[in-house]
């Protein structure tokens, strides 16, 4: 068995982890204890765990500032426990079952791979909620979420077909799900709906957060003639890659401009903090049940950073003008008609996908160069 050294140390935010917890005790003991039931005039414990270092700068640090909102607004509360850089399969299982054998009373699982082991542990502890973000099971105690970041990538994708010269955007994949998938398809037609003659080319990295080889993919992006980067990884390192070579680039979950100010164009942000109250509010007034929640720009789960100066005020305008008609209800990234790489057409005009045929999604539009992995 591995003990809870194999990551950085559990880490709670108001108190400090007890011993036995913070250097892995046995599992099985842990569970025979069973999870405490949590008593009104005591704290409210609530439980993340991140897939990345909360310092990415990206996807888990956004979530752990949604974390720090739900202690600012209940104080002393709630206690708030939180465990980075878990690998998605048994370390995470074995993870999540330390959080809820430890009294967490409500735990956040924060990343695609962490879907199964919620359900395993969440069947053996019927009084722990759970929340898993961008997962497609639920039960009784497992809720799920996720926000339409392909809202957002429509109008990054607007502006890059704006502003590139080359014509050829650099597109670092993570990992080969739908939700990247239908990010890269939504950027692809904002980009050609202003700009038909751009290509999007497509290198994955197969890791949510690996800065060197992001930065690895990034340089070959460039090289192969993209003068604009696009990312869904959570490092800055493409950022910096683009400040290096004097290209544009898009930040990731976060506003990464710090890492290159002239030339981080915007960033699509995750706003995890009114859910994360919410739910938390719902768990200590005793409202808490199994949902399933989908936000996009509308419900304020997606959000698009301030733009850097260097934009031409038309693009601006045109990138508000595709925010806003999204957020109205009058454009959807991924309606028809929409082709597929060989040019056949999946979608056809007038049609718009349903949320079924965008959870699925897995297979590039046309103006993708790329492959989707099987």
């Amino acid at each position: 068995m591995r003990n809870t050294s194999r990551f950085p140390a559990l880490r709670l935010s108001r108190r400090v982890l007890t011993a036995s917890l913070a250097v892995g005790v046995g599992l099985a003991a842990l569970a025979a204890t069973g999870a405490p039931a949590h008593a009104a005039d005591d704290p409210l414990k609530v439980g993340f765990i991140y897939v990345g270092p909360i310092g990415d700068y990206g996807w888990s640090y956004q979530h752990d500032q949604g974390r720090l909102a739900i202690e600012e607004e209940f104080g002393d509360a709630v206690e708030t426990t939180f465990v980075e850089s878990v690998p998605e399969g048994a370390d995470a299982e074995r993870v999540l079952t330390q959080l809820a054998a430890s009294g967490h009373d409500l735990i956040f699982t924060t990343s695609f791979g962490f879907m199964n082991p919620t359900l395993k542990v969440a069947s053996r502890y019927p009084d722990v909620m759970f929340e898993h973000a961008t997962g497609y099971k639920r039960a009784d105690n497992v809720s799920t979420y996720a926000a339409r970041f392909y809202e957002g990538r429509y109008v990054i994708g607007v502006i890059a077909g704006h502003m590139t010269e080359s014509n050829v955007i650099g597109y670092i994949g993570a990992v080969p799900i739908p939700e990247v998938v239908r990010g890269i398809n939504a950027f692809t037609q904002g980009l050609r709906s202003v700009n038909p003659d751009a290509t999007v080319k497509v290198i994955w990295v197969n890791s949510w957060y690996d800065p060197g080889k992001e930065r690895e993919v990034a340089e070959t992006l460039v090289a192969q003639g993209a003068d604009i980067l696009t990312q869904h990884t959570d490092s800055p390192a493409p950022i910096q890659v683009a400040a290096e070579k004097g290209i544009y680039a898009f930040g990731q979950a976060t506003d990464m401009r710090k890492f290159g100010p002239e030339v981080h164009l915007t960033a699509i942000e995750d706003n995890w903090r009114d859910y994360y109250i919410e739910r938390t509010r719902a768990v200590m007034d005793g409202t808490w049940e199994s949902t399933d929640t989908w936000g996009g720009l509308s419900s304020g789960m997606v959000h698009i950073t301030d733009y850097n100066d260097v934009m031409p005020a038309e693009v601006i305008e045109a990138a508000e003008t595709a925010r806003k008609a999204i957020m109205a209800g009058e454009l959807h990234p991924l309606a028809g008609p929409l082709k597929n790489q060989a040019g056949e057409v999946v979608i056809p005009e007038g049609e718009v996908p349903s949320d079924a045929a965008l959870l699925s999604m897995d297979w590039f539009v046309e103006g993708v160069q790329g492959k989707v992995p099987e």
